[in-house]
């Protein structure tokens, strides 16, 4: 059984490819924001997924139409690389500290795209060309979440370090989602038989 997608998706604002393997291969991040680009080869390493995401975006108008488009892709793939999702473990927990950062994840490839996302990192942008704010995390989270179909806890416990505090949440999402389509079954983990919302 393979367990991979790719994705196209083109506007005004954004021109983006993306493919993912669940079980494994290179990882490839290109979106022009290289904060983001080493917070998605985090999330493709840690949770041990074939990822490719090439993006190109407004960036000289902002980079939020490029972060959520690319959100909105990566999550309709990750749906369409689980399939109908027999076998896979469902729910899962992770907290991966940076330093004096930690954040609580906690996940549920439930097909109802939900999210609670307490994080208040320093308000100060990730210095780089272009900067990232850091209120971007939370749209593309959200983003993904909705086109996944999962639902998505982040609560930040510790931080004041803004980096750490951002990684901390991609590298545990990371691991969540990595335990969380880990093969043990052969069914569909619900007593519904189906987990399509």
């Amino acid at each position: 059984m393979t367990r991979t997608a790719a994705r196209s998706r083109t506007t005004k604002e954004t021109d983006i490819d993306i493919a993912i393997d669940l079980d494994g291969g290179a990882v490839d991040c290109d979106t022009g924001i290289p904060f983001f680009d080493h917070m998605l080869d985090q999330l493709g390493r840690h949770g041990s997924f074939g990822l490719k995401v090439h993006a190109k975006g407004d960036l000289e108008i902002d980079a939020h139409h490029t972060v959520e488009d690319v959100g909105i892709a990566l999550g309709a793939c990750f749906a369409e690389a689980l399939g109908d999702k027999a076998g896979v473990r469902r729910f899962a927990t992770a907290s991966c500290p940076l330093d004096e950062a930690l954040v609580d994840v906690a996940l549920d490839l439930s097909g109802r795209p939900f999210m609670v996302y307490e994080i208040d990192p320093p308000g100060e942008k990730i210095l780089g060309t272009p900067p990232f704010d850091p209120q971007l995390v939370e749209e593309f989270w959200r983003a993904f979440v909705t086109s996944a179909g999962i639902t998505l806890h982040l609560i930040l416990v510790r931080g004041k370090n803004t980096h750490h505090i951002i990684e901390s949440t991609f590298k545990g999402t990371a691991r969540a989602l990595k335990d969380a389509v880990r093969i043990e079954g052969t069914e569909v983990p619900s007593t519904k038989g189906t987990l399509t919302g």
